[in-house]
């Protein structure tokens, strides 16, 4: 077991010979860190977490009591071939957050970015991928293979079907059911989800311009307000001025596998 002499773990936690535990890393008790965990500088595991391998957690995470990290997924094709979990850094996983591995399926990897903030009861499951700065209110749930970009928000008891795509900055009301994919910027809500507009509100905390913002909502309309079909949508995009924000919608909607949210 290679644990830093700054590591300050409870008697009572139960850490694997295999397990790598970094400098100023504290595990609380009855907490169970099993083989192939790799934990990194300054992360805290409070007491009665479980994380199992192989899962590597980057620097200045917090772990809240009774989440499961990196458990066998729920996918009934799962053999136990060999897969892995990547949580990256200042990540905040609250109370009953469960997080499974990837399977052979995909690209045997779930893999979560950092400043992500998962507040109590969400579940990620097997092959999901997370950016950054994302917020994930209690209970939200994503089914298998999902992809969620930056910035995104999605509200408590959201539910995400597998392999669905949720762009950066979107957002989800409280109990959205998600089955298609969400472009960049939109807000969906409902069951099944329905867009609404976009997040205008998080672009001018983020200290858009106005004539951005103006822009965007332009941009929006072009998909949801005149009839066209994506691929349509995008060609009346890509004639728009050029600028990062728009080319990030276009993206989401070029990324597109299982239709966009109407």
């Amino acid at each position: 077991m290679a644990v830093h002499p700054t590591a300050d773990i409870h008697p009572a936690a139960i850490v694997d010979p295999t397990a790598r535990i970094g400098a100023g890393v504290k595990i609380g008790p009855w907490t169970l860190i099993g083989p192939g965990v790799e934990v990194g500088e300054g992360t805290v595991v409070h007491s009665n977490v479980v994380i199992k391998g192989p899962t590597r957690i980057g620097r200045n995470n917090q772990i809240f009591q009774f989440a499961s990290v990196g458990e066998d997924c729920q996918d009934k094709k799962f053999a136990g071939e060999p897969t892995r979990l990547e949580i990256g850094d200042s990540n905040i996983i609250r109370e009953g957050c469960t997080i499974h591995r990837g399977t052979i399926q995909d690209q045997s990897l779930t893999r979560i970015g950092s400043n992500n903030l998962l507040m109590a009861y969400v579940h990620i499951a097997h092959d999901c991928m997370l950016g950054d700065n994302i917020i994930m209110a209690n209970n939200a749930t994503l089914a298998g293979h999902v992809k969620v970009g930056n910035g995104v928000i999605l509200g408590g008891f959201t539910t995400v079907h597998q392999f669905c795509h949720i762009g950066d900055y979107s957002m989800s009301a409280a109990q959205a059911a998600i089955f298609k994919d969400v472009p960049a910027f939109v807000m969906v809500s409902g069951n099944p989800a329905k867009p609404h507009g976009m997040n205008f509100e998080g672009m001018r905390r983020r200290g858009y311009a106005p004539e951005l913002i103006r822009t965007l909502r332009n941009s929006y309309k072009v998909i949801y307000r005149q009839g066209l079909r994506t691929a349509e949508a995008i060609d009346r995009l890509e004639t728009m001025p050029a600028c990062n924000e728009v080319q990030l919608l276009i993206d989401s909607l070029k990324a597109s596998t299982r239709g966009i949210t109407r």
